[in-house]
């Protein structure tokens, strides 16, 4: 998935798919699905599923659907030629698209635009005061928490998540816009802290989106506000080079987008980076898998957890996509799904009408 999510083009994947590495020989040299003359015949497979998705919303603004590469072991991103199909046909108009699950995976986004060569002019950060509550130590079960009016010192101490977020964005020198995901119990007096409290730790502006119950009316401020950001001035970059040590680049991530004192690796991890780095590996973006419960690997540290060191258990290699992946604590390595899947309440009926889709 991230192979197709960060190719160019049916020559670029070809080579991609060459070059995953499938085992080590016996001399300690990669193995690739190239030696095993078997590339070609995925390329063929993924022929046609290359080509986005062309799809709507129900007030017809059309929406380019590729890829879903797990955020855990990969960049998280849409694909690069999703991307480039929108701007090919935008005219005066934007193209938004998905950076991961929140902004500590926006430093993916440094890997999807070393390969497509594009950059983004604006980061929108959606948060809802009910998860900055519980960032605020609100607890998660109803029936500890206290009464509605009594949970704005909550919201104030789990601001501090948001500011984090916001921070994050900053250093890679892109404007963010914050969009209050407005949820009906929200009370005026939460919606406004939670503005001033985001503009005052350095958002370009603040908007409520009440999309999901007013369509796109509901979205029209969070639009405006995304216009002018993407008009102010930005200086993109990026958080390490490639040629830095493998370390560097890691040690890079948990300082300045996790707020980690530094990183601990075992020492398989050590040995595992000293062979890609004679392997001629170590060229190549890191990853860090970590769980996204918590900026740190810890997913019981809410809010903007400081005085931790991010230990570091393995790093893995995924050639053809071209990256490398550190395994940050207890993560795992596949989604995660429910016990019972929505698809088992979806059924159809004699006349064709689909039930189980809300």
């Amino acid at each position: 998935m991230a192979i197709l999510a960060l190719t160019t083009g049916r020559a670029d994947l070809r080579e991609r798919l060459g070059r995953i590495v499938v085992g080590f020989n016996r001399s300690g040299q990669p193995v690739t699905a190239e030696d095993l003359g078997v590339a070609g015949a995925m390329a063929a497979l993924l022929r046609d599923a290359i080509m986005p998705t062309l799809m709507q919303t129900l007030e017809g603004t059309p929406v380019l659907v590729h890829t879903g590469p797990f955020a855990n072991i990969a960049h998280g991103n849409s694909s690069v030629l999703a991307d480039r199909i929108a701007l090919n046909f935008l005219g005066d108009g934007y193209l938004v698209t998905e950076a991961g699950f929140g902004s500590d995976w926006f430093r993916e986004v440094h890997i999807k635009c070393r390969t497509s060569g594009l950059q983004p002019d604006c980061a929108v950060i959606v948060a809802t005061v009910k998860a900055l509550k519980e960032h605020g130590g609100l607890p998660t079960r109803r029936s500890k928490r206290p009464p509605a009016d009594e949970q704005m010192p909550f919201l104030q101490a789990g601001m501090a998540n948001l500011a984090a977020h916001l921070g994050i964005v900053g250093r890679f020198g892109v404007p963010a816009v914050v969009a209050i995901n407005r949820f009906p119990e929200d009370t005026d007096a939460e919606i406004d802290f939670l503005r001033e409290a985001a503009i005052g730790a350095g958002a370009r502006d603040v908007a409520v989106s009440d999309v999901w119950a007013h369509g796109g009316q509901g979205g029209t401020a969070l639009a405006k506000a995304v216009v002018e950001a993407c008009a102010a001035d930005s200086n993109f970059g990026y958080l390490y080079e490639l040629d830095a040590p493998i370390e560097e680049k890691m040690e890079a991530l948990a300082t300045q987008v996790y707020g980690a004192d530094g990183i601990e690796l075992t020492q398989v991890a050590r040995d595992t980076v000293a062979e890609y780095r004679q392997l001629g590996f170590d060229k190549l973006p890191v990853i860090m898998a970590k769980t996204p419960a918590s900026l740190s690997h810890d997913p019981t540290l809410k809010g903007a957890p400081s005085g931790f060191t991010l230990p570091v258990r393995d790093v893995r290699l995924s050639a053809g996509a071209g990256s490398l992946y550190a395994l940050c604590g207890d993560i795992m390595t596949m989604p995660g799904f429910p016990s019972v899947p929505a698809f088992m309440g979806i059924d159809i009926d004699e006349d064709g009408e689909l039930s189980g889709l809300s």
